[in-house]
């Protein structure tokens, strides 16, 4: 068994380590919130975006357009499909990472000709091992998301679509259920999927006539790249924000643990310690009584 000094040291240090993880949830909490607040203060706008583009779509079901266009010719094995996978840039979040990293895997082994777009350190360092083809000046932060990063990946993503490099694009990201439940996701962003676009709209509910000039087909290239950028902007937002709930639940559980692994030392340490002041007693009185014999002998 250790002697008191050892499990005093011991304790200090899972002192020093829980003044560590109570700093990172006040630190995730405060993140969170900021977090959460701006996506909802931009939600309404994109939400617009999502209701004109079903509307367009259902009153000319026929139009054709190149966001549109799911290229059936192409088979199955041979598409090039790309995956936005937003991980973080760090890890001590529980599982968040690790179900990110499934769920792009399970994608990925479906077939075809998959290309990453990896937001997110842990993400590129994770995918670089497997060595799994990366776009390799794609390098974003998580930290932070706003609408400006999330308009360039918009960019890149739309150019590689629209040139043929792509033949479908799907965002994969972290959405956050509650504030117990995380749930990984996969969305296809590219080509815009009509029946998800029109499915809000009950096919009986009768909507008045919208006038799109000059054309329906430049009214959706005109709304389509901003929705796109929404949905990436809201993907990131969701995705930090589940990485600081994660990593608040983890630190909240580390805490714990070395509250409990504290009170056991505390125990140990006092057994010790009374062993040890048992012993010094019985020393004392051994050594005394030895004294006494001595002096009767005398």
């Amino acid at each position: 068994m250790a002697n008191a000094r050892e499990i005093q040291s011991r304790m200090n240090s899972i002192k020093s380590t829980m003044k560590i993880t109570n700093a990172m949830y006040t630190i995730s909490s405060s993140k969170l919130k900021k977090a959460r607040k701006a996506l909802t203060d931009t939600e309404p706008y994109f939400y617009a975006l999502h209701r004109t583009i079903g509307r367009i779509i259902r009153h000319t079901p026929d139009i054709e357009d190149p966001y549109l266009d799911t290229r059936p010719e192409i088979r199955k094995e041979d598409r090039k499909i790309g995956y936005i996978v937003v991980t973080a840039d760090k890890g001590m979040a529980g599982a968040y990472n690790h179900n990110i990293f499934k769920l792009a895997q399970e994608q990925i082994d479906r077939g075809g000709k998959p290309f990453l777009f990896v937001v997110g350190d842990l993400g590129r360092q994770y995918f670089a091992k497997k060595g799994i083809p990366m776009e390799q000046n794609f390098r974003y932060t998580v930290q932070n998301p706003n609408m400006s990063r999330a308009r360039i990946i918009e960019e890149e993503i739309v150019e590689y679509f629209l040139s043929g490099k792509l033949d479908e694009v799907h965002l994969i990201y972290t959405r956050m259920v509650n504030a117990m439940k995380m749930e990984a996701e996969i969305i296809q962003l590219l080509p815009i999927p009509r029946q998800r676009m029109t499915q809000a709209i009950p096919i009986d509910v009768h909507l008045e006539e919208i006038a799109m000039k000059p054309s329906p087909q430049a009214v959706i290239n005109s709304i389509v790249p901003n929705y796109i950028a929404g949905f990436i902007y809201g993907g990131l937002v969701e995705s930090y924000s589940s990485e600081q709930n994660s990593r608040m639940m983890a630190m909240q559980a580390a805490t714990k643990s070395a509250q409990d692994m504290l009170d056991e030392l505390a125990i140990t340490y006092n057994r010790v310690r009374q062993a040890a002041i048992t012993q010094e007693i019985t020393e004392v009185i051994s050594g005394a009584k030895a004294q006494k014999k001595k002096r009767k002998k005398a």
